[in-house]
């Protein structure tokens, strides 16, 4: 038998308690500025039939990148590599139940085989934001200031990311009223756009030239423009175009101004109807897509259910923690563990443990330390492990009733008897969940 490797599955990550600390803080600044703007969290099954995505994900992902096998009762499964059409399948199951707009969030464990690159990887976990049941320009509108409003809260100002924006019935327009093209001239055309920014960019024109012909420096022409009203006359009066120019208003007047006009934003997925977004990191060191959504109107009909207009975006952790780290806005992040009970020699670890247990009383996280090491070696365990103070338990302390704390990033000590430590730490707990 060949040794057994001490490395993950490729594309997956090992999590060690610092990185789940990183991965928690996302976490928590996703649910709070969701929660904020009164989105509700749910979840389903990581397994979905295959069939499912077969009907509208888009057939790159499905021949291509999908995790899926025959389970036991000879059903084709897959492990999703994607959250809507399993939110559309919620929605339809319970659709005469539910009341609009309905406001949901969740922050699924995705799967897709593909390359492991800078940005993506095989497994990673995403923020879904989705608006169902409003029709008009105010649900893009809220789901973009949500997109704006997360990027905020990680410390994030408008010029370190830009918004782009673009409309798939304004590319149809384009594809088929003002270039003349066929339906499945159209489709190639709009899957080459969503591949420009990973091509060699003489290599896209020729690809382009090699679909377009004749008319390929007058579409090259159009992805140049950056303003709406710079388009031909026929594209700028379409519905689609006026749609972009009043959702632009409206963030506008709202406080999102980092926004800008994009013709090659296409979006992969095949059940996008609308608007589409998405966010870009300015920086020239980390130049790509962070994530991104739109407007699916027509999801539902895979199951035959009734039309229910929809806005959404995902967010990847993966994307997310390189943003951060590329602007360095990771803050220091403590261990959720408060203080590290140590006891001076073994003789004292009852009394350390009846310390650790008393303050466990009044909800404070300890750990506890008994071990014989030395007192400076198990400071230096607490420190090691980002927890910002220790008790220390000894002969004194354990006569007298009063314990020594240190706050291990100044070095400053107090002593304290029980409910004194339980006041300190319960206010710098709440301190803490107030930042």
């Amino acid at each position: 038998m060949s040794q057994l490797s001490v490395r993950p599955y490729k594309g997956t990550r090992d999590f060690y308690p610092e990185d789940m600390r990183l991965q928690r803080y996302i976490f928590e600044v996703w649910r709070r500025v969701s929660e904020r703007f009164g989105y509700e969290e749910y979840n389903a099954p990581l397994l979905e039939m295959t069939d499912l995505y077969r009907a509208k994900t888009g057939e790159e992902i499905v021949n291509e990148q999908i995790y899926n096998f025959t389970d036991r009762g000879g059903r084709d499964v897959t492990i999703r590599p994607e959250m809507t059409p399993s939110l559309a399948r919620l929605v339809a199951a319970k659709q005469q139940e539910l009341r609009t707009p309905l406001r949901w969030y969740s922050i699924p464990n995705l799967w897709r085989y593909e390359r492991a690159q800078h940005g993506r990887l095989r497994e990673h976990w995403q923020l879904n934001i989705d608006l169902f049941g409003t029709s008009d320009v105010s649900a893009e509108a809220e789901v973009i200031r949500i997109a704006h409003a997360v990027m905020q809260e990680f410390g994030a100002t408008e010029h370190m990311f830009t918004i782009k924006l673009n409309h798939r019935e304004l590319m149809s327009y384009i594809f088929g009223d003002y270039l003349q093209l066929n339906v499945d001239a159209a489709h190639r055309l709009s899957k080459l756009l969503d591949r420009k920014n990973k091509m060699n960019q003489d290599a896209f024109k020729n690809q382009i030239a090699a679909i377009l012909g004749e008319k390929t420096d007058q579409f090259m022409a159009l992805l140049e423009v950056e303003r709406l009203r710079d388009l031909p006359e026929q594209l700028f009066q379409s519905q689609a175009a006026q749609q972009l120019r009043e959702l632009a208003r409206v963030l506008h007047n709202t406080g999102v101004t980092n926004i800008h006009f994009d013709l090659t934003i296409q979006r992969g997925f095949d059940y996008y109807t609308g608007t589409v977004f998405e966010v870009f990191d300015t920086n020239p060191d980390n130049p790509r897509s962070i994530f991104g959504g739109g407007r699916y109107d027509d999801l539902l009909s895979i199951f035959q259910a009734k039309q229910m207009p929809a806005v959404g975006f995902g967010m990847g952790d993966v994307g997310t923690m390189n943003f951060l780290r590329t602007h360095e806005l990771i803050p220091s992040l403590s261990s959720t563990t408060q203080v590290y009970v140590a006891s001076l020699d073994p003789a004292y670890a009852e009394e350390a443990e009846h310390v650790a247990n008393q303050l466990r009383d009044g909800d404070i996280n300890v750990a506890v330390d008994t071990t014989d090491q030395k007192i400076g070696a198990k400071i230096k365990t607490a420190d090691k492990k980002n927890i910002p103070r220790v008790v220390i338990v000894g002969a004194e302390e354990a006569k007298a009733g009063k314990y020594t704390m240190r706050e291990l990033s100044s070095g400053e000590e107090l002593t304290e008897d029980i409910a004194g430590l339980r006041i300190i730490l319960t206010n710098d707990a709440t301190r803490r969940l107030n930042i």
